[in-house]
Parts: C-alpha cells; structure tokens; sequence
C-alpha cells in the first residue's frame, strides 16, 4: 500500500497528528518476544539465582514503565491513558518468551506502548543475565532477542 501524503511532515517541519477530534473508545494491543539464552542462564533465572535479582519481576517492572514512557521515547506518539498493562513469561528450554498487553481507553492505538514494553522487558532479561551468557572472550555467541512483533490490536 502506497501512502500519498506525509501525516507528520509539514513545510515547517514534523508535527504530532491532531487526535483531539476522535472520539475516545476502548482499544487493547499486544505484542510479544523472545530471548534465547543458555540452557544454564535459563535454569538460574528459574532457581532465582542470578546475581543482580529476579529476573522476570524486574523485567515485568521494566516493560510497565516503558508502556508508560513510550510518548518519552519515541518522538511522534501521543501520551496516552493507559487503563491497564500486563507483562507475562513463558520460560522454554532455551528461550524465554514475553507477551505484554496493553488496554486504554483512547484516541489513538497502544500497539507502540506494547511493543515497546515487550522490547525492554527482553532489554532487561539481557542486562539481569549478561554476566553468565558472556564467554571467555566477553563475547555473546548464542544470546539473541527475535520475533518482536505486534500479535493482536483492538479497537472498539
């Protein structure tokens, strides 16, 4: 699909798209991720012994102030109410899986406030487990962060 026009970009520059005439409705996106870490990284996350703390609650705590900063972090999206948010885990083998939803009541989508929360929510599993996923040479050989994306979004 071909877009005609810019909806940000102006002759004086860029601007915010006017959403003060929409009406406000219920909307919900969620979007999810993964990190593949070794299977030892991933056994001390369950044990709950990782060195700098739990890993999943602080990555939950992490993807709820990201939802709540997106308009903060990426220039063009409206600051939004937020009526709800939650961050859940699914520990596999060698992966753990994040899936974050994000409801408001709103004008415009939250689908970049889930995507984000999911985003930072993986950021952090990586900082909390960096210092055993390294190997002898500092490197990370098989750590990686994939499949981001946006599952589902909801409008009405």
């Amino acid at each position: 699909m071909r877009q005609k026009e810019f909806t940000h970009l102006t002759n004086d520059g860029v601007h915010m798209v006017e959403v003060g005439n929409k009406p406000a409705i219920k909307r919900s996106a969620t979007a999810s991720g993964k990190i593949i870490l070794n299977k030892e990284t991933i056994d001390l996350v369950e044990k709950q012994t990782i060195r700098k703390g739990n890993v999943l609650t602080t990555a939950q705590i992490a993807a709820i102030s990201a939802v709540k900063n997106t308009a903060n972090i990426i220039p063009l999206c409206h600051p939004l109410s937020i009526t709800g948010i939650s961050v859940d885990f699914k520990v596999i083998n060698t992966s753990i899986e994040v899936k974050v939803q994000v409801n408001s009541d709103g004008k415009t989508g939250v689908e970049m406030e889930a995507i984000t929360g999911a985003s930072v929510a993986l950021l952090t599993i990586w900082d909390m487990v960096k210092s055993v996923e390294k190997d002898n040479n500092g490197q990370y050989p098989t750590t990686r962060i994939e499949e981001i994306k946006v599952i589902e979004k909801i409008k009405g």
